[in-house]
């Protein structure tokens, strides 16, 4: 799964990303804290829809609450699993969630995402900032879903929107980085900037849609730092900002997973 993205700007680089952009329902949203943004904690996050030849910047909660997510128990066990919507799923089963909502498509605006490598040896994983080369923002394609039974916030009855991310099957450098757990060799489906603007096309086609979430990026477009801990309390050593390079002693090169013994890293 990725769960944790990264934008690190001012919110002014998404106004020059999409033209004569509209703000719908602006929020106090702290881009300083935003380096890193993780999914599990539904915090708002702003995103692009589509209506009516406008672009909209929007605030969504990440994780959808679906219907069928009808107690809170229900909520607190499941809400974590639509994070991500698998590109596979969309249209390959007319049964699911995910084909249902298909046409309430949006772009999730990043500087970048982050993704933990697991090493041989290694207590800790290593987390990674990954961007796009030659990018200083691009977009991670999603679905969006307004809940009207169950609204994101119990005690005032308001209904937010909400957002889950598009992953696909890892290129070779994402399979060598997110390389463990249950949802390992998986990565967010990275897109040309072509491609981001024609998926908030509302006249995108099943058949136009299949072919954006096929696509591939090449390794070679992709940028991977090794970053310090981003999800821990320990302050980094240096004081640098999360997306930052920092080096590990003895890091085996991606493509190995290393046969050297971890040494105190946190």
């Amino acid at each position: 799964m990725c769960l944790d993205i990264a934008f690190y700007s001012a919110l002014e680089l998404i106004d020059n990303y999409f033209p004569k952009l509209v703000h719908d329902g602006e929020i106090d949203f702290d881009v300083d804290m935003s380096v890193h943004f993780l999914a599990l904690g539904y915090k708002r996050y702003p995103v692009i829809t589509s209506d009516k030849g406008e672009y909209h910047r929007k605030y969504f909660e990440w994780c959808i609450i679906t219907n069928y997510m009808d107690t809170p128990e229900k909520i607190k066990a499941m809400r974590p699993k639509m994070a991500n919507a698998r590109s596979e799923k969309i249209l390959g089963d007319k049964k699911s969630f995910w084909y249902r909502i298909r046409k309430n498509r949006c772009l999730i605006p990043v500087t970048g995402i982050y993704e933990h490598r697991a090493i041989t040896g290694w207590k800790n994983k290593v987390p990674y900032h990954v961007q796009l080369k030659d990018r200083n923002m691009f977009c991670v394609p999603g679905l969006y879903y307004y809940n009207p039974i169950i609204p994101s916030d119990p005690e005032t009855g308001e209904v937010r929107g909400m957002f889950s991310l598009i992953t696909r099957e890892g290129n070779e450098i994402m399979r060598q980085i997110h390389n463990d757990g249950d949802n390992a060799y998986r990565m967010p489906l990275f897109l040309t900037k072509e491609m981001e603007m024609r998926w908030l096309d509302p006249d995108l086609t099943d058949e136009e849609m299949e072919t954006i979430l096929q696509y591939e990026i090449p390794s070679d477009q992709l940028e991977a730092t090794p970053v310090f801990s981003i999800r821990g309390r320990s302050p980094r050593p240096d004081g640098k900002p999360k997306n930052q390079f920092y080096e590990y002693p003895n890091l085996p090169p991606l493509g190995s997973d290393g046969e050297v013994l971890q040494k105190e890293l946190f």
